[in-house]
């Protein structure tokens, strides 16, 4: 890496984010194919940068993205979209692939380059369309918990909540703790679908983040992405007989 080179773009699947330059350290986040990421320092083999779609700073492999220029970026960012489907096959310059839900895909093209990288989508990548943040919710429910995961087959409470909204082209920042200050205050009895509850520790910092279906019901990350009932209190979990969260605030974001 040069001082000059300042931008890099994802050319894996799903490239984990860590929280120093090391394989072993915490995985904070993860970044998806397609998305775009400033360089902050780098160290040996490994850059720390700055995601470009919440502004979320982690260290990344660097074998794992491709340096781009500050032109190609800005038209990448313009003009591209979220997977919608599960999988997507890819012939890339590697050899085939798959990318996954939520990936960041050049809009209305089937073939790309990447400097003098080619890539041909395979199979159907239409855009999407859909306007119902429930049925996007549930397309990602059973979906295995994961701290740090942004993706269907590993994802955590605000992780879910950033993928659901950036389908609508709303960006929700990182953690929860940073989401519960975006959108509209609403107090319980104005919950509808869509809306953002959010909940706390015992000491009173917002530790978790769901998504409400109707006033009764939430989709979250826990364990699972799974469907509990939501109370004014907090999440009623029907198979521990108990509630595990307790609620924090409600937040209107679309």
């Amino acid at each position: 890496m040069t001082e000059k080179q300042a931008f890099y773009w994802v050319r894996v699947a799903i490239a984990p984010v860590r929280s120093t330059y090391k394989d072993s350290a915490e995985m904070v986040t993860q970044l998806l194919f397609g998305e775009l990421v400033e360089s902050i320092e780098g160290y040996n083999n490994w850059i720390k940068v700055k995601s470009l779609h919440d502004e979320y700073e982690g260290w990344i492999d660097m074998k794992q993205v491709i340096p781009i220029s500050e032109e190609r970026k800005s038209k990448l960012l313009k003009n591209g979209y979220r997977q919608q489907f599960l999988l997507l096959q890819l012939n890339s310059p590697w050899g085939p692939m798959n990318t996954v839900k939520g990936s960041w895909l050049p809009l209305n093209e089937t073939r790309f380059s990447i400097n003098d990288k080619n890539f041909e989508l395979t199979n159907n990548s239409s855009v999407y369309n859909s306007k119902d943040i429930s049925s996007i919710a549930l397309e990602f429910l059973n979906a295995p918990y994961l701290w740090g995961g942004r993706t269907p087959f590993g994802i955590d409470c605000s992780g879910f909540t950033q993928a659901v909204f950036s389908f609508l082209g709303v960006q929700l920042l990182r953690d929860a703790s940073q989401q519960v200050y975006q959108g509209k205050d609403i107090s319980f009895d104005e919950l509808q679908d869509g809306d953002l509850a959010f909940f706390k520790s015992e000491k009173g910092k917002v530790t978790h983040v769901g998504i409400a279906l109707g006033a009764n019901k939430i989709i979250h990350a826990s364990g699972v992405v799974r469907i509990d009932k939501l109370k004014k209190e907090g999440i009623w979990n029907d198979e521990m007989n108990m509630l595990t969260h307790i609620c924090h605030s409600f937040k209107r974001i679309i």
